[in-house]
């Protein structure tokens, strides 16, 4: 292998996070406890550098590295801004609500960052091995993360939960890339893809047995990891049982790094079974939509309410996949991204209302917030209705953009399908504002937080809502990077 075909630049990023990742380990081992705003400061600091080296080092074509285990196309760059960009912010959100608890310690932001490296691996990966590794890396950093306050039982079973299933659906991911790999005798994605269309071609791939159950592993392991149902039964618990700040961190950027996951696996490298996996993602888009929506409303704790109000929004991302066409997989690229940072908003007034002792995590704690700070009542109100879809806040087009997909593809019944039960999420939706809006405060105390967080706060809320004024924004960039 030579320096040409390991074509290093397209890897920049990922190489100076690791370096950062490295460095803040070892910086935090000398720091005393009263310091450690050094190691939040240097994390941020090499997040912006990220962010740089992204930008400057975009491929203006699809560019190959690493001998095929690596690629870099628009897909990856918008991507790869997109997570570095939403784990900045939580931990902009995170530094006073790790203060309180006393848990500000180095290791939460050394295990964001190598779960960060394990998502930019995952979205620039060529190869089922890179695939895979860069999965494991996320997935084992976000095990430790859930169980980060030790003295929390909640978060301890809720890490225990997480990591039983993960274990399973990750091997029943790597089962199914091993059938995959014994009938295209290739780990490389486009080589599994030129492999299954002369498959297609001979018409043989309708009656091996062994690929179709290669792709059912694939999928519900995909799903597992998105949290579609049947396979969500660890969302709910993971929400509740974990800090706050972790629940934001796996609410927002892995979901994005899961959607990669699918395009690059499903639609470039299996895309000549099209037909096979997408009534499978019709079943689990249905299925989430349903459930998602019907269970949210009995929910008292905003953050199981949020939880299921997050399988309901995968049934839509899969929506669009399943459309199996640019159109359909640029929007839902659109409604992932929007759902990212729609998430990390809802999460975001939750951690402002906590404070020491205290996790404001009921729905009751939402009451009479507009008394309490209308600025901040405001923020909460433009992230839920754009959770509920209601114009003029970019949820609007995100929605839309996935309906049309998938009525252009002649399912008009899955449309009015996702179309009632998004009639009625509105239902819990609606009742969080009633709280804010109409009802006397039960907690009186001021409502307090450092400058940063405040200017994220509100960046992130009139982001939703300047992006649902100006959709096309964001939808260019999704729709060029399926060009």
């Amino acid at each position: 292998m030579t320096l040409e075909m390991l074509n290093l630049s397209i890897a920049l990023p990922e190489l100076f996070l690791l370096a950062l990742a490295c460095t803040v380990l070892v910086v935090d081992v000398y720091l005393k406890d009263t310091s450690r705003h050094v190691t939040y400061m240097l994390s941020q600091t090499g997040l912006i550098v990220t962010l740089i080296i992204i930008s400057q080092y975009t491929p203006q074509s699809r560019e190959i590295a690493f001998n095929g285990l690596f690629v870099g196309d628009m897909l990856s760059s918008v991507l790869k801004y997109s997570v570095v960009l939403l784990v900045a912010m939580v931990f902009v959100y995170s530094r006073r609500y790790l203060q309180d608890r006393n848990i500000f310690k180095g290791e939460f932001y050394v295990l964001g960052l190598f779960g960060l490296l394990g998502m930019m691996v995952m979205i620039s990966a060529n190869h089922l091995l890179s695939m895979y590794l860069g999965l494991e890396l996320l997935s084992l950093s976000l095990y430790a993360m859930v169980a980060f306050d030790r003295e929390n039982k909640n978060a301890s079973e809720a890490a225990m939960k997480y990591f039983v299933l993960g274990a399973i659906a990750s091997g029943m991911l790597l089962y199914g890339m091993s059938m995959v790999y014994g009938m295209t005798g290739s780990l490389n994605i486009v080589e599994i893809g030129v492999a299954l269309d002369k498959l297609s071609a001979d018409s043989m791939q309708g009656n091996n047995i062994v690929l179709v159950f290669g792709l059912v592993f694939i999928v519900i392991g995909l799903a597992f990891k998105l949290g579609a149902v049947p396979f969500h039964m660890w969302i709910p618990d993971v929400y509740h049982g974990s800090p706050t700040t972790v629940t934001s961190y796996i609410a927002s950027a892995p979901k994005v790094a899961g959607f990669a996951m699918i395009i690059r696996l499903l639609v470039e490298g299996m895309g000549s079974l099209q037909t096979d996996w997408q009534g499978m993602l019709i079943i689990l888009a249905v299925l989430s939509m349903i459930i998602g929506n019907v269970i949210a409303i009995a929910q008292t704790n905003l953050k199981r309410m949020l939880a299921y109000s997050t399988i309901s929004h995968v049934g839509f991302i899969l929506l669009g996949i399943l459309a199996g066409n640019p159109e359909g997989y640029s929007a839902a690229m659109f409604y992932t991204l929007v759902y990212a940072l729609m998430s990390l908003g809802g999460f975001g007034v939750i951690m402002l209302l906590a404070r020491k002792g205290y996790e404001a995590d009921e729905l009751n704690d939402l009451k009479g917030l507009n008394q309490r700070s209308p600025w901040y009542a405001f923020m909460m109100l433009i992230v839920i209705f754009s959770m509920a879809g209601v114009p003029p806040t970019v949820g609007f087009w995100a929605k839309l953009a996935v309906l049309k997909a998938v009525v252009n593809i002649d399912m008009l019944w899955l449309a009015l399908v996702a179309v009632f039960f998004s009639i009625i999420g509105i239902f819990y939706y609606l009742r969080v504002i009633k709280l804010m809006y109409f009802d006397e405060p039960e907690d009186t105390t001021e409502i307090s937080c450092s400058r940063d967080m405040q200017m994220a706060l509100s960046a992130n809320g009139l982001s939703i809502l300047f992006l649902g004024v100006y959709p096309a924004a964001l939808m260019s960039l999704c729709i060029a990077a399926f060009a």
